[in-house]
């Protein structure tokens, strides 16, 4: 069953990230798109997330659907005026890729060329608003296309800390989802008591919610992200068992396994995110039972 298809029904979807590769090497992207291929719904493909140069998310989007897996591509404002953009999404359907997230840009000042010029022609709204006119036969000056393009398209949530910074998300989600897209993906849950609430808030949306679960690594990173990111609710205990772990990457993995189990009956789908850990879907996933 496709990805819309699954949205459609209310079924729960198994999204899993694979990102690009820095260079041109694409053995490893390919074999992990392999490992997935019939265990996840769709393979997300972030396009340079964190400011890090990559191949780009549509050579990347087109590779992984020739290895029969459905994909998924981010489009992002931060590096292509409007012109490039709906060039990228009209190609993008061309060769095959139907699915497309309009996600949060990351800052350049932390990127690797952090003296890149931003461009943001466009806001994430606006971006939603271009593919819908492009999927009604016209460009964003108003001309006719010779064809025209259909897509499923998503948003993100942008990480919130407290009610404020929660409702702020909200606001702007709400005006994406207002311009047409279909569904959220939220910034990664670690405790889902704390979450709750949120989660409600966010519900109110009125489209499918997808969480995402982040594989924490290391005691360290998990250390990293309770200190650094607040709102990502990373309790002492979860520390704690990470620590007291003999083996620690096990216990991510079975952190992450559990995590999604427990989504399944509150949300219409999950994320998974590895951050170069693709080799580690197939674990998580035989955890999970899916």
């Amino acid at each position: 069953m496709s990805f819309q298809k699954r949205l459609a029904s209310n079924e729960f979807a198994v999204l899993a990230e694979i990102h690009t590769p820095k260079g041109i090497n694409i053995s490893k992207l390919v074999n992990d798109a392999r490992r997935l291929k019939g265990r996840v719904d769709a393979v997300v493909v972030p396009d340079m997330e964190n400011g890090i140069m990559r191949m780009s998310a549509l050579a990347g989007g087109v590779l992984l659907q020739q290895q029969g897996v459905e994909t998924i591509m981010h489009m992002y404002c931060r590096d292509r005026n409007r012109m490039a953009l709906q060039g990228d999404a009209l190609a993008a359907h061309v060769l095959g890729i139907q699915n497309i997230i309009v996600a949060d840009s990351s800052d350049m000042s932390e990127s690797d060329h952090s003296d890149a010029s931003t461009v943001s022609d466009l806001d994430e709204a606006g971006l939603i608003e271009a593919l819908m006119a492009l999927q009604k036969g016209k460009d964003l000056s108003g001309f006719d296309l010779d064809g025209a393009p259909d897509y499923t398209v998503g948003c993100t949530l942008a990480p919130f800390a407290d009610e404020k910074e929660l409702n702020s998300a909200l606001e702007t989600a709400k005006a994406r989802i207002d311009a047409g897209a279909k569904y959220i993906i939220t910034p990664p849950v670690f405790d889902l008591a704390s979450c709750a609430p949120a989660f409600e808030k966010i519900k109110s949306l009125d489209v499918p919610v997808i969480p995402t679960v982040f594989l924490l690594k290391s005691l360290a990173i998990a250390q990293y992200i309770a200190n650094s990111e607040p709102g990502a609710n990373i309790k002492d205990e979860l520390i704690r068992r990470i620590r007291k772990s003999s083996d620690r990457e096990q216990e991510g993995v079975a952190i992450a396994a559990e995590t999604i189990s427990a989504l399944k009956d509150n949300c219409q789908g999950v994320l998974i995110q590895t951050l170069g850990w693709e080799h580690k879907l197939p674990e998580i996933l035989d955890a999970a039972s899916i």
